[in-house]
């Protein structure tokens, strides 16, 4: 393919033709996605076996110690005697979650005509066996109303998925019962406080089931997951879902919002998780470099709606201090007091 430039006033030479380079399209990796999966499916069957474990002996989540379970990934012992079936409620609630919320931007970007990859999944042997899944886009997005539904498709569908393995999963969790402690204690949002006292408890629960002496199912665990990874994607800045919905709404708004995001995000990882410090750097990053997007036209009725909803979402799911005693000034403590 090539331009002809037509000649100018002044001359009646012609300019050469201009060559036009066309990519190529990538060819989908499924074997790429595939083996990821599959590793996820392992690693989250590991840490889930090793969750269902501690629960059936009445131990907090993640407690470990000498002659237990041998690490946060204990791999030698999930395999043996098919321990590691025992992760799978876990594992399925946890790839259910993320599956749906990356399908949400997928096929949202195949309804505008978007090129996307398909989700990679990412495997870590680490404390939930996973970081999450990915989408990849190859492809402009043309309009403000695309790259709206494709932001906030993905937390939506997530969202719901959680809602209900919560449902489900709470009933069955127990009061702790053990006067062992863990390292690892996790906060809950404000929907976990909401939804615990309105729903039924096991026998012998009653009365004293709150989230002060809560033991939650693995499944909860898994519920927990999707909705911290909710807040976080719906965090308002950078590239972030909540980002792309931002400079959907206003464009112009875009740099201004992130950076209010980057400093409400500095005193929370103080006081509350440092781990915010790591996410406020990451959004000054990319808070600068949102893809550009025809400001005209914009979006009005029903999305606008969808945004208020977003906004809810993350209130019900952000939890300022998700792993207790984790701000930078008990990091700050420990260290001087040599723990």
């Amino acid at each position: 393919m090539s331009e002809i430039i037509p000649p100018s006033s002044t001359t009646t030479e012609y300019y050469r033709p201009v060559p036009v380079y066309v990519a190529q399209r990538a060819k989908p990796r499924y074997w790429l996605h595939a083996t990821l999966l599959l590793l996820t499916v392992f690693t989250t069957l590991v840490v889930g076996a090793r969750m269902r474990y501690n629960f059936e002996h009445n131990l907090p989540p993640f407690y470990d110690s000498e002659g237990s379970l041998a690490g946060i990934f204990p791999v030698r012992w999930a395999l043996q005697s098919s321990n590691i079936l025992l992760g799978i409620p876990f594992c399925s609630a946890l790839i259910l979650f993320f599956l749906a919320h990356e399908m949400g931007h997928y096929l949202c970007c195949w309804y505008y005509g978007v090129r996307s990859t398909l989700p990679f999944f990412i495997p870590v042997p680490t404390l939930f066996g996973t970081m999450g899944a990915v989408i990849l886009i190859r492809s402009p997005i043309r309009s403000r109303t695309a790259l709206f539904d494709i932001g906030i498709a993905g937390p939506i569908a997530g969202f719901f998925v959680a809602v209900v393995v919560l449902v489900l999963s709470l009933p069955y969790s127990k009061v702790i019962q053990s006067p062992l402690v863990s390292d690892i204690q996790l906060g809950y949002p404000l929907i976990f406080r909401l939804l615990l006292p309105s729903l039924p408890t096991p026998a012998g629960n009653a009365g004293s089931f709150t989230l002060a002496g809560f033991n939650p199912h693995p499944m909860a665990i898994a519920a927990w997951v999707g909705m911290f990874a909710t807040s976080l994607n719906l965090l308002p800045g950078g590239q972030l879902d909540g980002g792309h919905v931002v400079f959907a709404i206003a464009p112009r708004a875009h740099k201004l919002v992130s950076r209010l995001t980057i400093l409400a995000l500095i005193p929370l990882g103080f006081y509350c998780w440092a781990g915010w410090l790591i996410w406020a750097i990451l959004l000054r990053i990319s808070a600068m470099r949102h893809p550009m997007v025809a400001e005209w036209p914009g979006i009005t009725g029903i999305r606008r709606g969808l945004a208020v909803f977003g906004l809810l979402m993350l209130i019900l799911t952000l939890t300022p201090a998700p792993f207790a005693h984790s701000s930078l000034l008990e990091v700050f403590r420990q260290l001087r007091s040599g723990q």
